[in-house]
């Protein structure tokens, strides 16, 4: 009679003493397609309550964009708390903590693909996007934005570039291209809020109105309106960082009225002081003197000054050292008056 190649006892002390809680007879299961799913979207905050990201309303008042970090310690732990409910004994958790860490980096890859399925692609074809990017990603960034730019425009263009990109420039030029961060999450949370979240550190945020076709129109500029004098090619001429502005004549009696013969006069009249702008030969160079393109909104980081005693050349008050200010005499005796300390 042939020795068998394990038994019974033999099998469950090594399942007893494997550190993954693993039978060797049983071979290694890939993760089902719909828990890895919902464990990437869990990474990146899907189905969190509102209120665990902004717990208080003054934090996000209206018109005000909040730029944040992604703790990934923390969307681990929501990784955890999910997986815990089947972790129902020592062996289940001596399993999980076994397949802690090659979890950890499938979900770093698997984390990519929640966009395009929020976007309606299937998981196969998800997963296979996501597979094929082998960057590794650690840093995830992103904004809470409330205002009603997103209920007026809820499909707004967002974009996050690792460096600043000066304008004029065109998003789809390759060399802005290679500086976009890869957009994870893009997603309304209400009418008026919305969240981002993207692969990397930005250091320029564009918010720009949906493209959906070629608009004519004029700018309120104080109590009057105005359009920007353009180049041939559609650019507005500047002088410096300011663009420069033709004041659109309007009817007497209806303020909302414009006079378009008199406004093509206007501009050509100031392209005699702007040799740059397009000249009014017709109805084309006039279209594209009153072209109404996208608006389009820069936030870009600032320079911290606080640590190196340097002054911002961009900011109304020079740096300073709270400890130095103290010492001086009248703030010293003002200080300790109001402490009541002798």
């Amino acid at each position: 009679m042939r020795a068998p190649l394990t038994t019974a006892r033999m099998a469950l002390h090594e399942r007893l003493v494997a550190p993954a809680q693993e039978s060797t007879l049983e071979p290694e299961g890939d993760l089902p397609p719909y828990l890895e799913s919902f464990l990437a979207h869990v990474r990146l905050l899907v189905g969190v309550p509102f209120e665990y990201l902004v717990p208080d309303e003054r934090l996000l008042p209206p018109e005000s964009i909040r730029f944040f970090y992604v703790d990934r310690s923390w969307t681990d732990r929501l990784v955890d708390g999910a997986i815990a409910v089947g972790q129902i004994g020592s062996r289940e958790e001596a399993h999980y903590q076994a397949r802690a860490t090659s979890l950890g980096q499938l979900l770093d890859q698997s984390e990519r693909m929640v966009r395009p399925m929020q976007r309606g692609m299937e998981f196969p074809d998800a997963k296979k996007l996501s597979d094929a990017d082998h960057d590794q990603g650690t840093l995830v960034t992103g904004f809470v934005l409330r205002s009603s730019a997103v209920k007026g425009w809820p499909h707004m263009d967002v974009r996050a570039y690792d460096a600043p990109v000066k304008e004029p420039y065109k998003s789809a030029d390759p060399t802005v291209v290679s500086h976009q961060l890869k957009l994870l999450r893009l997603e309304l949370l209400a009418p008026s809020v919305m969240i981002a979240l993207f692969e990397g550190e930005p250091q320029m945020v564009i918010l720009e109105e949906p493209h959906h076709g070629i608009q004519f129109g004029v700018r309120h500029l104080g109590s009057s309106l105005a359009v920007p004098l353009r180049t041939p090619t559609g650019e507005q001429v500047r002088v410096g960082d300011d663009a420069v502005p033709v004041p659109v004549p309007v009817r007497s009696r209806h303020a909302d009225i414009v006079r378009v013969a008199a406004l093509q006069t206007a501009l050509q009249t100031a392209q005699a002081a702007h040799p740059t702008a397009i000249q009014q030969t017709g109805a084309g160079a006039f279209a594209i003197s009153v072209l109404d393109p996208p608006w389009r909104q820069h936030f870009e980081g600032t320079v911290d000054h606080a640590d190196t005693g340097a002054v911002d050349p961009d900011s109304r008050f020079p740096a300073f050292h709270v400890t130095a200010v103290l010492q001086q005499g009248i703030v010293l005796s003002t200080v300790k008056t109001v402490l009541g300390v002798v």
